[in-house]
């Protein structure tokens, strides 16, 4: 890996080119995502099955669209009793710890007749689409699911490319129905985004759409923003770590590697104070690299976003960490529970040398679908907050209105608003006769 010194140029630099593998940035796909909605849109389920025999060569029709519950059993047949386990291990993690998210609606009641309060609602449908390219992602489907079905949500959708015979993932469908997948179609790409935004005769439309997938998926969520609500326009996964002389520096590099063999715009980077754990952390990454299965993905990851950044202290460190906003970040120093509290920015924080990212992607419980490309800033992990929505109530009796329905007026004539003004007057116009 490359090495670097911490100065305002090289942050700056990096910065800039982690920016650049936004799904933003990949303006020449739009063009042919808004085809894709487009013919959906207008032709429903028969666009959906011709881009499917294009993109997937399978023969899809309104028979076959669904996946059926002899599916399902067939998956569980072929998954096995120890795979099977882990999934539910883990779903029990990902269920209880999103079950502490959950909100209550509350009201307020005053003496003088007033009641003011919040009601919160689940969604009613969610479309939750599940990748199925490069590899196939059972504890993504439990993490954008488990978090809509405590949320109470009444029914979920899922979709997911099948291959050339019309098959998925036989661990993806036993998560999607351990979970609790209301409807699981063989769609995949752009096209099931728009499927999902718009409705066809097969597919039902739903009020929110979640889950990863490639760029072409990314800009499709984008595009059917505000037809629908959407979770995130996610981009290329990331791991920074920052870390002192105390770290170790096998534990270091594989953490890295973890992130690295997703694709190669993945982007892993450490933060260190320690010149010889930077030299040391670069060689196991190099040997590692000799054995790992995914050894092109990640050479070429880190040939391009790969980083050993020299701070001069642990501040510098922290202060870059924070600039950066990592999608993953851990810290691993002497005192991490100090630094934890000076992380403003990240998805997810991993504390300590036992707590590596791989563990949040599958089991902790914590959701790993989370905030990219800096946006950790303002973004949060996926959550029970994503799948409801909450409206205000207001009721005031006669007697509180009086005590206020002048200030109102004035309010509203201030504003030249009359028909406000006289909303509020029309209720006291025979007291001031």
């Amino acid at each position: 890996m490359r090495t670097v010194k911490l100065t305002k140029d090289s942050i700056s630099n990096i910065l800039e080119g982690m920016l650049k593998r936004s799904p933003n940035s990949y303006g020449e796909y739009e063009k042919t995502v808004t085809d894709i909605l487009s013919k959906v849109k207008d032709q429903g389920d028969k666009a959906l099955f011709e881009f499917t025999k294009k993109f997937d060569k399978f023969d899809l029709n309104e028979t076959n669209i669904k996946v059926t519950e002899e599916e399902i059993k067939q998956a569980y047949d072929e998954v096995g009793e120890d795979l099977l386990n882990v999934i539910r291990k883990s779903k029990e993690n990902i269920r209880s710890y999103h079950q502490r998210q959950l909100q209550n609606s509350w009201f307020e009641s005053k003496d003088n007749g007033v009641i003011l309060g919040q009601k919160v609602t689940p969604l009613e449908k969610v479309g939750v689409y599940v990748p199925g390219g490069k590899a196939a992602y059972p504890s993504s489907v439990l993490m954008n699911i488990m978090p809509a079905k405590v949320a109470g949500v009444d029914r979920i959708i899922m979709t997911t490319p099948c291959n050339s015979e019309g098959k998925i993932v036989p661990a993806v469908l036993v998560a999607a129905n351990e979970a609790g997948a209301d409807e699981i179609y063989k769609i995949g790409g752009a096209q099931a985004i728009g499927a999902l935004a718009y409705g066809t005769k097969s597919v039902p439309k739903v009020d929110k759409i979640v889950g990863p997938g490639n760029i072409y998926v990314a800009l499709a969520k984008k595009a059917v923003y505000g037809h629908v609500n959407i979770d995130s326009v996610a981009g290329p996964s990331e791991i920074l770590i920052v870390a002192d002389e105390t770290a170790n520096p096998r534990y270091v590099a594989a953490d890295l590697l973890s992130q690295a063999e997703h694709d190669e715009l993945a982007s892993a980077i450490l933060i260190t104070t320690s010149e010889i754990l930077a030299e040391q952390v670069s060689k196991e990454v190099d040997n590692f690299t000799k054995e790992l299965s995914r050894k092109e993905i990640i050479e070429k990851s880190l040939e391009n976003f790969g980083y050993i950044l020299i701070a001069e202290d642990l501040e510098e460190a922290i202060e870059t960490a924070n600039s950066i906003a990592s999608e993953h970040l851990e810290i691993v120093t002497k005192d991490p529970f100090c630094v934890m509290t000076k992380i403003r920015n990240a998805g997810a924080i991993f504390i300590g040398e036992n707590s590596c990212e791989s563990l949040g992607d599958y089991f902790a419980g914590p959701n790993h679908v989370l905030p990219t490309n800096g946006t950790a800033k303002f973004f949060s992990p996926l959550s029970v907050d994503d799948f409801i929505k909450k409206s205000s109530i207001i009721y005031y009796s006669r007697e509180a209105l009086q005590t206020v329905y002048k200030d109102v007026e004035k309010f509203a004539k201030a504003e030249h608003l009359t028909a406000h003004a006289n909303a509020i007057t029309v209720r006291f116009e025979e007291e001031n006769q």
